[in-house]
């Protein structure tokens, strides 16, 4: 039990990689704020599964790209559980255009919640965790920010601009004991890894130097160890979780 009683937000919990991130804290024995825009039903289930852990949870609607929606989340999960030790930013949207063809709306959007969002979830939780002492925040980005993708210039963007302020970030709270770090995920079984073609998996993999996709859970266990006391003395690290995918 790692993270016994400590208190995590863990944004875009409802499906996908979010939902297997709140879960394995849960199993480690932190308790969850279970973070959605839309899927209230299977936010409602998450809840539910957390709760067969043993470990406290309640679902919370915010768009994670406006602040006042994230601060009233956080000033939520202070007064449930009166601290919030962990902040995982993971909600994040694709739409997909090449440059030429892409709408400035469509390009406005994915930044708005991959990275806004990773701001403001940040912003509204540093008080607290600076009069605590402690803090743990942990940002999702994704290979495809270092690499770069055709047809995903927002999203590289996004993910690019999430690591640069992941680093900046952890030089302006690292003497207060707060860490922050960022995950860049290669290409998981799950969410956007299970809506590629066959065609375009099997050329991924060709790149994947252990031949295959990865599983939720492992991003899932790196999350929890850089949220445990035994990651205290890493911050403004990028940690690579992808299979040896590169190019």
């Amino acid at each position: 039990m790692k993270l016994d009683n400590k208190v995590a937000i863990v944004t875009g919990c409802s499906r996908g990689l979010g939902r297997e991130i709140g879960l394995c804290l849960a199993r480690e024995g932190a308790n969850v704020v279970v973070n959605y825009k839309e899927a209230s039903q299977q936010a409602g289930e998450v809840t539910e599964l957390i709760s067969d852990i043993g470990r406290h949870a309640f679902p919370f609607k915010a768009d994670v790209s406006k602040y006042q929606e994230v601060e009233a989340m956080v000033a939520k999960a202070i007064k449930e559980f009166g601290k919030v030790d962990i902040m995982v930013n993971s909600a994040g949207i694709h739409e997909d255009s090449t440059i030429a063809k892409m709408e400035s709306s469509t390009w406005e959007d994915v930044i708005a919640v991959n990275l806004r969002g990773a701001f403001n979830c940040t912003k509204a939780v540093l008080a607290y965790m600076r009069e605590a002492g402690f803090g743990r925040i942990i940002n999702i980005s994704s290979v495809v920010g270092q690499t770069g993708s055709a047809g995903a210039s927002n999203y590289a963007a996004s993910k690019a601009g999430l690591i640069g302020f992941t680093k900046a970030a952890a030089r302006e709270v690292a003497k207060r004991g707060i860490t922050v770090n960022a995950i860049a995920v290669g290409f998981v079984d799950i969410g956007m890894g299970q809506r590629l073609s066959q065609e375009m998996k099997d050329n991924i993999l060709k790149q994947i130097l252990v031949g295959r996709f990865g599983k939720p859970e492992e991003v899932g266990y790196a999350v929890v160890f850089l949220a445990s006391d035994e990651a205290a003395y890493i911050t403004g690290q990028v940690i690579n979780i992808d299979g040896g995918f590169y190019l």
